[in-house]
């Protein structure tokens, strides 16, 4: 029997009957996007490196760093002091009181073999002084020396900064003393003046003249605290004296700060009450604290750290006259740092926000110094990345974000 042949029958779905699938996956799609959780616009930041410096404010006053309390050196009549404060004085010429010394003094043999030996003493003082305002000048000298070998260094480019930073600090550091021990021997001889014009007095040699106290240094008068003319003991304050030239600035830290300022550290002087900040240099951190109580009553312990002026312009600044100081802690030049703005604790850990493919990822980071707005990284976080800064609570670990 002959097979008859069909013919193969090409049947097609007509795209209208998958009209309605393709319809029902797309509202399926649709819904299922409207439920998708929302990228969370954030504001990000890269991590890099830079320069870090890490600093401490805080507020102090400027102070006369060499003040000298006037007293007679014996008891008599005070004639009225004409010196007010601001007066100018000059050392061994200016008179800043005058004394009268009463009959009974010159009959005291006590009071004449005190006289005699405060009179031997002034004079080893004279003697000391003088040594080492020697030894000062000679250090200065040679630091001078030292600092011109290290500018011409510098010129030719053969000694680093660091270097040339240390003999400048070293001779400026060196003029301070020299300034020191200059004052200490102008005390020492006008307290040696002042030791024998009292035994003059006491040995009758003076033929009664009253006895002129005078400028132990030049400067200006700080205070008078006995200006009436009246009968005075000896040691009695009438005046205190002092070069308000020679000022420095004494800051009270808490002692949690004062611990990472070093001598030498530098200090920019702010809210003076000019434009620009001054320049300083921390020169002694006291060793002791002590307990002061604060607005709100908080007990603290603050030590002071007295801070000399570089470069400062004559005539801008005071005694006591209030300051604020940005002292130097910690300095970097290429360190690895993130914005604090993007660090968060979660327990003892610090963490970070990490963005990475378009997902925030919380990330562990160990961090060192911090100056309050770049902190510096240890590990956790590497050049480049970006992180959230300010992370809204509603934030969670891989939650999509998106950078604003």
């Amino acid at each position: 029997m002959t097979e008859i042949a069909r013919p193969i029958v090409n049947r097609k779905i007509p795209w209208r009957r998958l009209l309605p699938y393709l319809l029902g996956a797309a509202l399926l799609l649709i819904v299922g996007m409207g439920f998708r959780p929302k990228a969370i616009p954030v504001e990000v930041k890269s991590v890099e490196r830079a320069a870090l410096t890490v600093t401490v404010l805080e507020e102090g006053k400027t102070r006369v760093r060499h003040r000298y309390v006037v007293s007679p050196p014996m008891a008599g009549y005070l004639q009225r002091i004409p010196l007010r404060a601001a007066a100018p004085i000059v050392a061994g010429e200016t008179v800043l009181a005058t004394l009268q010394a009463t009959p009974a003094s010159f009959l005291d043999p006590r009071a004449r073999a005190q006289a005699e030996a405060a009179l031997k003493s002034a004079d080893a003082a004279v003697s000391q002084r003088s040594a080492q305002v020697e030894a000062a000048r000679s250090e200065l000298e040679l630091a001078l020396k030292e600092f011109a070998r290290a500018e011409k260094l510098k010129t030719s480019g053969a000694i680093a900064q660091s270097e040339w930073d240390n003999a400048a600090s070293r001779a400026n550091v060196l003029r301070r003393q020299l300034h020191t021990a200059e004052f200490a021997l102008n005390v020492a001889q006008f307290e040696r003046s002042q030791a024998e014009a009292t035994l003059l007095q006491y040995t009758g040699t003076d033929k009664g003249e009253p006895l002129h106290i005078l400028a132990p240094v030049t400067g200006v008068v700080l205070n008078v605290m006995e200006e009436n003319a009246r009968t005075v003991t000896a040691g009695t304050e009438l005046m205190e004296v002092g070069d308000t030239k020679d000022l420095e600035a004494e800051i009270e830290l808490l002692s949690s700060d004062a611990v990472n300022v070093k001598p030498g550290a530098e200090v920019a002087i702010e809210q003076w009450g000019g434009g620009e900040p001054l320049r300083g240099r921390v020169s002694v951190v006291e060793p002791g604290a002590y307990t002061k109580f604060s607005a709100l009553g908080v007990e603290e312990q603050r030590v002071k750290v007295r801070v000399e002026f570089v470069d400062l312009p004559d005539g801008v600044l005071g005694d006591r006259y209030r300051v604020e100081a940005r002292i130097t802690t910690w300095s970097g030049e290429n360190v690895l740092q993130v914005p604090t703005g993007a660090l968060f604790r979660r327990g003892r850990e610090w963490m970070a926000f990490v963005v990475e493919r378009g997902r925030a990822v919380a990330t562990p980071v160990q961090i060192g110094h911090s100056n309050g707005i770049q902190a510096e990284v240890i590990s956790g976080l590497s050049e480049g990345q970006q992180v959230v800064i300010h992370p809204p609570d509603s934030l969670t670990d891989g939650a999509r974000v998106t950078p604003r």
